[in-house]
């Protein structure tokens, strides 16, 4: 399966001034397979991979020989290879060894030739625990601090400046479509670019795969276990299954039980907060009694661990750049079409009825649009007016604000109207599951459902990478 990760990677590797890369992403979302499997061979002539989590002399060697120069020999005797500038070194499930954080330092310093990835769904987590555990200091973005810590953990210093980012996320709608059916990809691509309806046949087909997605997600598994089986059933099964291993996971690098449940109630209570009138979280219908202070650390936990999408208010007037209005009031998503849909608890039969009749709740295509911004790097943020007038997203543009808003089909203006009347924007998106379209005296483009990421990528690339 092709990964939009791969265009990014690419520019890494060309960057003449490229440090060490570390990626980010949740669990089960396809880092090591887009990294072994995909980047590695079309771009390097060699490759040396550690998975930290099984090889024990590896991490072993790492936690207690933080440099660059060491590990390097060491892995050249132990994989019998020489290690140059087109030998790709992939240093896998890095919480289990942070010490490669601190080499990525000296990698950076002493060996910029070679190219150097680190990953693991887990690394965030692990960070903070440490941070949590020495009250600071050894991750504060601070390059006096990180210079002069040593912690505790085999000498463990954070390369600040040394390194760079990237996040992977589950398969977007584009990258599911590719693989799903590319002819029909190929279709909404050009349309998207032009703007331009689909015939009506071709629409109906965009939006039957749409609902696919919907509903089994773009977890790497899940959607391989769908292109092989045809089967919606078993596709749900492997979600469960994943949905399962993720709470299973929260028990990891938190610092009490009570924090692990409040993590889980959080989590499993994603889609009953979103199908209140006021979708903003309140943590009382989870636990009556408690505020958002009480659940910092789960909040945090799963923000690291990019298990939810948290969406942030600005109110009434707005300005650049977009600022919350308040840390304790948001919304918050899920990353995945395919676990919000198990959480939602909804069966594939009324889940197409709902579709086909056009009665699925408008929350789910919220969620959809959340995905899709977030994996491209593009923050959350939520507009209110004076009155219930509402906005669900709101984004920047080198050419103003641009609100969306995500409606099954025709929706109402007013929440448009009003905003317009505090703020100006270059254009506003209502994204549905009608064809293209335009209404100049709004400013306003209709843009299906389908067609979404490929306009987001014509219109809103990041520059910078």
């Amino acid at each position: 399966m092709y990964r939009r990760i791969l265009d990014f990677l690419n520019k890494w590797k060309a960057d003449e001034y490229r440090k060490p890369l570390i990626l980010h992403g949740a669990r089960q979302v396809g880092k090591t397979y887009a990294l072994k499997n995909l980047f590695a061979p079309s771009a390097f002539p060699k490759s040396i991979y550690v998975d930290f989590r099984r090889d024990a002399d590896v991490r072993r060697f790492v936690k207690n020989h933080p440099d660059a120069k060491e590990i390097i020999d060491y892995l050249s005797l132990r994989f019998n290879a020489s290690i140059d500038k087109d030998t790709l070194l992939i240093f896998d499930e890095a919480q289990e060894a942070v010490q490669i954080l601190t080499a990525a330092k000296y990698f950076a310093q002493d060996f910029p030739e070679i190219p150097v990835i680190i990953t693991g769904s887990l690394v965030r987590l692990r960070l903070r625990q440490i941070e949590m555990e020495e009250k600071g200091g050894a991750i504060r973005p601070d390059p006096e601090i990180d210079r002069n810590h040593q912690d505790g953990h085999n000498n463990f210093l954070y390369p600040v400046g040394k390194v760079q980012y990237a996040d992977l996320y589950a398969l977007t709608f584009d990258e599911f479509l590719l693989a799903y059916n590319p002819k029909l990809y190929e279709a909404v691509k050009q349309s998207a670019l032009r703007e331009e309806p689909l015939d009506s046949g071709s629409h109906s087909l965009a939006l039957q795969a749409f609902s696919l997605y919907l509903q089994i997600g773009g977890m790497p598994e899940v959607v391989d276990q769908f292109l092989k089986t045809g089967s919606l059933l078993q596709a749900r099964r492997k979600v469960e299954t994943l949905f399962g291993d993720y709470l299973a996971d929260m028990g990891l690098y938190q610092i009490s039980s009570q924090t692990i449940a409040r993590t889980r109630m959080v989590w499993e209570s994603v889609y009953a907060q979103l199908s209140k009138d006021n979708k903003n979280f309140k943590i009382s219908s989870i636990e009556e009694g408690k505020r958002y202070r009480d659940y910092l650390n789960s909040f945090d936990w799963l923000e690291l661990s990019r298990l939810v999408l948290r969406c942030r208010l600005t109110k009434q007037h707005v300005s650049h750049p977009l600022t919350p209005d308040g840390e304790s009031v948001f919304r918050i998503y899920l990353p995945d079409c395919g676990l919000f849909a198990h959480e939602a608890k909804i069966d594939a039969a009324n889940f197409q009825d709902s579709i086909a009749n056009n009665a699925l709740a408008g929350y789910f295509y919220e969620n959809y649009v959340a995905e899709e911004l977030s994996a491209r790097g593009m923050p959350l943020f939520y507009w209110k007016g004076k009155t219930s007038s509402e906005l669900e997203f709101l984004l920047e543009s080198p050419e103003g604000f641009v609100p969306i808003d995500a409606k099954k089909n025709s929706g109402k203006l007013d929440s448009l109207q009003n905003f317009a009347h505090q703020n100006s924007y270059a254009y506003a998106i209502k994204v549905s599951a009608n064809r293209f379209g335009y209404a100049p005296q709004m400013r306003l483009k209709t843009i299906p459902f389908y067609a979404l990421p490929f306009y987001l990528d014509e219109h809103f690339a990041q520059t910078d990478e």
